[in-house]
């Protein structure tokens, strides 16, 4: 029997060399033909020096960046692979800052990424995890809802969910007494730190956005799709300038003056393309097409008196209403 084994893992030898070189070496570490011998003995391998230089050419004719270097004696490694650490790192930044990805799922998305690298360079992506208390989501069945939205779109079909959020006790409260919405989705977006998935409803004829993990027990309906008028082009990229924090409300064309201090706060919200026009020696105007909410409203509010609403009227009467309800709450 551990002939036959033996036999099978000589077949495999140059497959178990090509995972040793990935998991070992790097730009920094290097094996020696001895200590790849070794490795590839704890696989029940046999390697003579011979067939490892045939090896390696072969994997190197296969795409494998495998370079050598000389210092008290001949090392092999993988200099270059499909991530760079750098890359892997922003990676591993993006999982653990993500609200939506449970504690447990970052564990398990951050190990796989670890995979791209040699063990050496993964004990370096493991230093710079540091969000252990981080807020994140606690709702696991984020990951199936989002494959069940994906499939619904692909197979342009409605689905049915349940919909809740948190009470004072912090329990679960099911919205509309547990009614189950019936919503025609149409794309997947990340903002704000969370997953949204926006529809079209066909009971209020227009666009909502619901967050992926207050949604529960979702179904796929044999129903086609509707809203195509409403959500047959939307943007993501369009949409993120227009909605702040994913806010319904009546797109308006706001004109706002603005302080030239806070310049790159406007360009990080809404990009390089939007034009400023010279006020005064202190101030810029920019006309931009947003959601009329509270948030956005909010938004404003922060900068004080570097920003002064021109345009149009209902936007600074609901802008002098909430600044009003606010500041009553003190008096």
């Amino acid at each position: 029997m551990s002939v036959v084994s033996k036999s099978a893992n000589q077949k495999i030898k140059i497959l178990y060399l090509m995972k040793i070189l990935l998991e070992f070496t790097d730009d920094e570490h290097g094996l020696t033909l001895e200590e790849i011998s070794a490795k590839l003995a704890a696989y029940g391998v046999e390697a003579e020096r011979k067939t490892l230089y045939d090896d390696l050419e072969t994997l190197q004719i296969f795409g494998l960046d495998i370079e050598k270097r000389r210092d008290k004696s001949v090392r092999y490694y993988v200099a270059g692979r499909d991530f760079e650490l750098p890359e892997l790192k922003l990676l591993v930044d993006a999982v653990q800052s993500s609200r939506f990805i449970t504690h447990k799922k970052s564990a398990e998305l951050i190990k796989k990424i670890e995979s791209f690298a040699s063990h050496h360079q993964a004990q370096q992506l493991q230093h710079q995890v540091f969000v252990a208390n981080r807020i994140k989501t606690m709702n696991e069945s984020i990951y199936y809802n989002v494959d069940f939205i994906n499939d619904a779109i692909n197979q342009n079909v409605k689905i049915s969910f349940q919909h809740f959020n948190w009470n004072v006790k912090k329990e679960k409260v099911l919205r509309h007494g547990g009614k189950r919405y019936i919503i025609s989705p149409w794309a997947l977006v990340w903002q704000d730190e969370n997953y949204y998935m926006v529809g079209y409803d066909p009971q209020t004829q227009d666009r909502k956005n619901f967050r992926v993990d207050k949604m529960v027990d979702i179904r796929l309906l044999d129903e086609k799709r509707e809203g195509e008028e409403v959500l047959g082009n939307f943007d993501p990229g369009i949409d993120f300038q227009q909605t702040f924090g994913m806010y319904g409300g009546t797109v308006e064309r706001v004109s706002l003056r603005c302080h030239n201090d806070i310049a790159g706060a406007i360009i990080d919200r809404f990009g390089l393309d939007l034009s400023f026009f010279v006020a005064d020696p202190d101030h810029f105007d920019i006309h931009i097409s947003v959601r009329n909410s509270p948030v956005f409203l909010a938004w404003l509010l922060t900068f004080g008196d570097s920003i002064t609403i021109l345009s149009p009227e209902n936007v600074k009467a609901d802008f002098i209403n909430l600044a009003k309800r606010s500041v009553a709450q003190y008096e």
